[in-house]
């Protein structure tokens, strides 16, 4: 069966995000079709986003040196893919391996649920739910006795998340699958107005977990200066957090503390781009949704990251990539097609890394704009969005294509000292007039820096 071509992907993406055709000559793809076994094709896809970040990026740069068309842009796909699940590969001295979430796919009495368990609040719950039995056994035993969607239900009314599984017309016909389709792939849109021009590209990052903050992660490859501010005390996944935190400083603020508030929205006034990972509806709750930190900043550029979409019955609930592809229908395809006898998910959180490439890719676009004819904008993208790309990029079969070995994970891998000591990663994908990108700074724990824009003084 023929794979789809990186190309296609790339010119879904671009148009969503309403790039100009003209743009995509620029664009060269290097290296195999095929990079990893999937029934969906996720080299295609991860090349595609990874494409049109890059190409944004050159776009911004080439308007900054009063150039017409964008400088040559080449992404090579085992390079794209391998970013794309950055997370595996990132390793240092006193950096423990990723953690395993533990519930997996478990059986329930009429189908598959995944429950997620990789922060303690998420256990608590999901244990509250199943009467607190420790340990796999237990944990299936106890799964084995419920309905998929009542079990579901009972774990996200108890504070979790979770999502059985369904098949891709199941979801499609469901509210919350119809209204992921029915907004956009990645919003840019202006909302109000905001002076033109300016250089400034400072970036407040209030993200979490993989796709928003590697959405941030990308931006500061392309020039900006990202701050990343989270609350105190927050529990964290040292992997994800390392991984994440590449040309970041790590600040902590108490939105709910009055003294913290005013130097939050102090950073708001001096900030070009405010990023938030937060469920739809939660800043706005603390009093700084995008039309509050609009007045605050006029100009600004606000991006919001979600699971589920800032619309529908499912806006406000917790999710994960691994989440979104039980519920829509991604995990089940090995079971559709007969080839499987449990969810097999995507080989990667193509969810989680596309989109945070998707966000990236809105961002640049709409600081471009925002430069060229003012105004104050919005971008928005949403992983279950992301999955409806993915269903209709299509299904291959491409099962037997070997996974990256070793010696081809290294070629793209550097290494710098950090606070977790000798620090190994995937370097970021793509180059830009024969250029590659870079991460000026190693990431830096929690806190490490002040919740201010310039270091000096």
């Amino acid at each position: 069966m023929p794979g789809l071509d990186a190309g296609t992907a790339l010119r879904s993406v671009w148009a969503a995000a309403g790039g100009g055709p003209a743009a995509l000559v620029a664009v060269t793809f290097t290296g195999p079709d095929e990079v990893l076994p999937a029934r969906y094709p996720v080299t295609a896809a991860a090349a595609g986003a990874v494409a049109a970040g890059v190409l944004a990026g050159a776009c911004l740069a080439a308007d900054a040196a009063g150039a017409e068309e964008p400088p040559p842009v080449v992404v090579d796909r085992t390079h794209a893919v391998l970013a794309c699940r950055s997370e595996r590969y990132v390793e240092a001295e006193d950096l423990p391996v990723l953690p395993d979430p533990r519930a997996g796919d478990l059986r329930c009495a009429d189908g598959w649920i995944r429950i997620h368990t990789l922060y303690p609040h998420h256990r608590a719950a999901a244990r509250r739910v199943l009467g607190g039995g420790r340990g796999p056994d237990a944990v299936a035993e106890a799964v084995s006795r419920w309905p998929a969607e009542d079990l579901q239900e009972a774990v996200v009314a108890a504070g979790g998340a979770a999502a059985h599984l369904r098949t891709v017309t199941e979801w499609a016909a469901s509210p919350p699958g119809r209204a992921a389709r029915d907004q956009p792939l990645v919003a840019v849109e202006r909302t109000g107005d905001g002076p033109a021009g300016g250089a400034g590209f400072r970036v407040l990052d209030l993200t979490r977990v993989i796709a928003g903050p590697t959405a941030t992660k990308l931006l500061t490859a392309h020039g900006a200066d990202v701050l990343r501010v989270e609350p105190p005390g927050f529990p964290e996944v040292p992997v994800l957090t390392v991984d994440t935190g590449f040309g970041k400083r790590a600040a902590t603020l108490d939105l709910r503390a009055p003294a913290d508030r005013e130097v939050f929205e102090g950073l708001v006034r001096g900030a070009d781009v405010v990023v938030s990972g937060y469920r739809p509806g939660a800043m706005a709750a603390l009093g700084y949704g995008d039309e509050q930190l609009a007045t605050l900043r006029p100009g600004l550029v606000t991006a919001s990251l979600s699971a589920w979409g800032a619309g529908g019955p499912w806006s406000d609930r917790r999710g994960f990539d691994s989440l979104v592809q039980m519920a829509s229908g991604i995990a089940g395809a090995g079971l559709e097609a007969g080839d499987a006898e449990a969810p097999t998910p995507l080989p990667l959180q193509l969810l989680d890394h596309a989109t945070a490439h998707l966000l990236a890719l809105g961002v640049l676009q709409a600081v471009r704009r925002r430069r060229q004819e003012g105004g104050t904008w919005r971008v928005a993208a949403a992983l279950a969005r992301t999955a409806a790309w993915l269903e209709d990029l299509g299904r291959v079969d491409f099962l037997d294509v070997p996974e990256p070995d070793a010696a081809t994970v290294e070629r793209y891998r550097d290494d710098r000292p950090s606070a977790w000591g000798r620090l190994r990663h995937i370097r970021p994908a793509g180059t830009i007039g024969g250029r590659p990108l870079r991460w000026a700074r190693p990431p830096e724990p929690p806190g490490a820096s002040p919740p201010r824009w310039s270091l000096r003084g």
